[in-house]
């Protein structure tokens, strides 16, 4: 049975496992860095910009909605908006639907 399974040798250094042990170390240390600054890092900023966004919303800021709609903030309370889209058209949403603050008279402008 031997000719068709090569029979494994254990190393005879015992210094080889040890620079192995240090490679992996210092290669999962590097990886978990990468996934650090590539990942973790930008989305925590992401988030941290859209809270204090949504901790800065005013009653007549003009926003505009993860789902395109644009308005006016006719009522702003802790975790709901009241929209005005057009005259005497207001909606109700919670306050994390909204996605960017628009400059004033963008409305107008368009």
């Amino acid at each position: 049975m031997d000719f068709f399974i090569n029979s494994a040798y254990a190393q005879a250094e015992a210094g080889g496992q040890q620079t192995s042990a240090v490679f992996n170390i210092i290669f999962f240390g590097g990886f978990a860095l990468i996934f650090y600054f590539l990942i973790w890092r930008p989305q925590s900023k992401r988030a941290k910009e859209l809270r204090d966004l949504l901790g800065s919303l005013n009653k007549g800021d003009e926003v505009m909605t993860n789902g395109g709609i644009l308005g006016k903030l006719s009522k702003v309370d802790d975790n709901y908006i009241v929209l005005a889209i057009h005259d005497n058209v207001e909606i109700k949403m919670q306050k994390s639907a909204i996605t960017a603050v628009l400059p004033k008279g963008t409305l107008k402008s368009i």
